[in-house]
């Protein structure tokens, strides 16, 4: 298998790191690799979309060629997981703080985000989510400046809220958190994209 990460901008090394052990715990053989250019998607089976500055991560996506490229591919099938920053970026919808700044989407997922939605005071903290279907307990999620889906339609379904608010979409084989489950030890979020991305059911996980 192989599987890249978005490396314009962002905690790129940390999602390296994170899917190559999830991978070795799910004993699969691969390779997780650094995607800058359009031709570093050739071959693979599942991208990731880092956390970062989402504006500046969409205006390289534009600037390289990269949006229209990862749209193609992802509507042939190929498996996304966007979080914090990429979960901004695979929004068909953003707030105003979006359409002021002219932010590019990747307009992938059928929901509606808020950037910085925590606000001022807990810009940054951890918090347990429930994901639902991952088995083992809550998801020690840690937020930094988190955007928050305001609302989700069509084929998006909503996987984990916090305090009312969702902080988890799904949408086909495409996966979306508010949170950097890349900066914990918990590998769950990364092996549950890794089985979307071979295709089969997730061990300890509900596709349905």
């Amino acid at each position: 298998m192989r599987v890249g990460v978005l490396g314009l901008q962002g905690a790129v090394s940390e999602h390296l790191s994170s899917t190559s052990r999830a991978m070795k715990k799910l004993g699969m053989r691969g390779e997780v690799v650094w995607v800058s250019r359009r031709e570093h998607l050739e071959g693979l089976e599942g991208l990731i979309l880092p956390g970062g500055e989402s504006t500046t991560i969409g205006r390289l996506l534009l600037s390289t060629g990269l949006l229209e490229r990862i749209r193609e591919e992802a509507r042939n099938g190929l498996p996304l997981l966007g979080t914090c920053a990429g979960l901004i970026l695979l929004a068909s919808e953003g707030d105003e703080e979006v359409r002021r700044t002219g932010q590019p989407l990747l307009g992938l997922m059928d929901m509606k985000v808020i950037r910085n939605a925590f606000g001022r005071q807990r810009e940054s903290f951890e918090a347990d989510v429930r994901v639902e279907g991952l088995r083992g307990g809550p998801f020690r999620g840690v937020f930094i400046r988190a955007p928050v889906v305001e609302r989700v339609w069509g084929e998006a379904r909503v996987v984990a809220e916090l305090e009312g608010r969702i902080v988890g979409v799904r949408q086909g084989k495409r996966l979306a958190f508010s949170f950097h489950p890349e900066l914990t030890p918990d590998t769950r979020i990364h092996e549950y994209f890794l089985e979307l991305c071979r295709g089969g059911r997730p061990t300890g996980t509900s596709l349905s």
